[in-house]
């Protein structure tokens, strides 16, 4: 039995302001929200976690088999209008969100559709609300979802494609895929990924107290909060 609510999805409209994405809340089927909370990864610390680095039980390792389907892809391909066949995918994982997490940014031009599944209770805070805008400026934006479980967040890669969100620090946690240009992309970041995550779990510092944060805004979207 899938997990997903195609039907929703299908439903969805394709948003084209500020750039194409597509927001459908009730993503993941209700039923399924409580067994995947229980199941979701929980590494501890901050940032993009690939899957098997954390244990997870076997109802995300389901919906992980449905994200790394064909179904899902041809919804994909049909909502943006977008052939995807020749694109690898990539499945991380995100626990915890620091207050430097969220900066503006456009994502990595290696990935062509980057797709948030948000996996957390009722959001109260008005931090930790991804943003989609319209310029470098966090204030200027066209929508703002708030990160609620079964809450799905996609939008196609460009150059203008900017996104962030007010600072938060705590629980927030999100499943990413991205369809990616090419397989050596997928391997590169999953190292690179795997030896971050590593050295915060290993080196003995407390993520909490070792803040660094930009005061600008930064073009990629490595280690940072969508």
């Amino acid at each position: 039995m899938s997990l997903i609510d195609y039907d929703a999805f299908y439903r969805a409209p394709l948003g084209r302001e500020p750039f194409d994405h597509v927001c459908v809340p009730g993503f993941v089927k209700p039923a399924a929200l409580p067994l995947l909370g229980r199941d979701f990864p929980m590494p501890g610390i901050p940032g993009s976690v690939p899957l098997g680095l954390a244990p997870h039980g076997p109802v995300f390792a389901a919906l992980a088999r449905e994200l790394r389907g064909p179904d899902i892809q041809q919804a994909f391909e049909s909502k943006f209008g977008i052939d995807l066949g020749g694109c690898p995918r990539m499945i991380t994982v995100r626990e915890q969100c620091r207050l430097e997490d969220g900066q503006v940014h456009v994502d990595s031009a290696s990935k062509v559709i980057t797709v948030l599944i948000y996996m957390n209770p009722p959001w109260e805070s008005a931090g930790g609300r991804l943003r989609l805008l319209r310029s470098r400026n966090l204030d200027d934006y066209a929508a703002e979802v708030a990160p609620e479980a079964g809450t799905l967040l996609a939008f196609r890669r460009s150059e203008t494609s900017w996104h962030g969100h007010e600072p938060f620090e705590g629980p927030r946690r999100a499943i990413q895929l991205n369809w990616v240009k090419n397989g050596f992309y997928v391997l590169q970041e999953q190292l690179r990924h795997r030896a971050i995550a590593w050295w915060k779990m290993h080196s003995g510092t407390d993520w909490r107290m070792a803040r660094a944060v930009p005061t600008r805004p930064q073009p990629d979207d490595t280690d940072r909060a969508a």
